[in-house]
């Protein structure tokens, strides 16, 4: 069968390039294989989260496997074809840890800031947190900073996979100020996102909220 992923047929306007759906879609443009899409609209059913317990999107399946979580997805169609990993054991390791860095070091500060600004705004204790959420934020944008150094990518000349997961987390949040005196990772995200393989990703994206401008009723 031709793989298939899930998403939701409408999110919010602010969602919109974000839905984590993306992240699978850009791997496989990157690797070059066709995929298809389902379209639910509530992935708290029992029956979604028996593919998903957490109800959350996307999900993956194909005729030998079904998945969940978008990091787990993505390794799997990098390792379906070429373009997304090394040859070699040492740069696919590589390559490996950065998805995890993305998600496990990266990605939990930037959605704390996100949900300073966007989903507790109202709260009394957000403006509050935010100067330290942010701090702590800065410094783990700093850290892969360091790490990517005069690089193009994190393992070095070629983009892999960690660098697909890595620029997803990083345009999550306000970019401006989170990449303030990060002129390279800056460059390095502007350069990620450049790739036609995002592009069409993000475009085959906000295509299913532009057919499907309201919730169906």
């Amino acid at each position: 069968m031709t793989p298939t992923i899930t998403t939701f047929a409408w999110v919010p306007k602010f969602a919109r390039g974000q839905v984590r759906d993306l992240r699978a879609r850009w791997a496989f443009e990157e690797i070059g294989e066709r995929y298809t899409v389902d379209l639910i609209r509530d992935a708290k059913t029992p029956e979604y989260r028996r593919l998903q317990p957490f109800g959350q999107v996307p999900t993956y399946r194909d005729d030998g496997v079904a998945l969940f979580e978008s990091g787990a997805i993505v390794l799997h169609i990098a390792r379906r074809g070429a373009g997304l990993l090394p040859d070699d054991a040492a740069g696919r390791a590589i390559a490996e840890q950065w998805v995890i860095a993305a998600l496990n070091s990266v990605e939990p500060a930037v959605m704390d800031l996100v949900r300073c600004d966007l989903f507790e705004a109202d709260k009394p204790w957000s403006a509050q947190r935010r100067p330290s959420v942010l701090e702590t934020a800065r410094a783990r944008l700093g850290g892969v900073a360091t790490a990517l150094g005069d690089q193009p990518y994190l393992g070095g000349d070629a983009f892999t996979v960690g660098d697909l997961m890595m620029a997803a987390v990083l345009r999550i949040g306000p970019t401006d100020e989170l990449f303030e005196g990060l002129p390279t990772l800056a460059a390095y995200l502007a350069r990620c996102t450049a790739r036609p393989a995002f592009e069409r990703a993000l475009a085959d994206q906000l295509a299913v909220y532009a057919e499907q401008a309201v919730p169906a009723v």
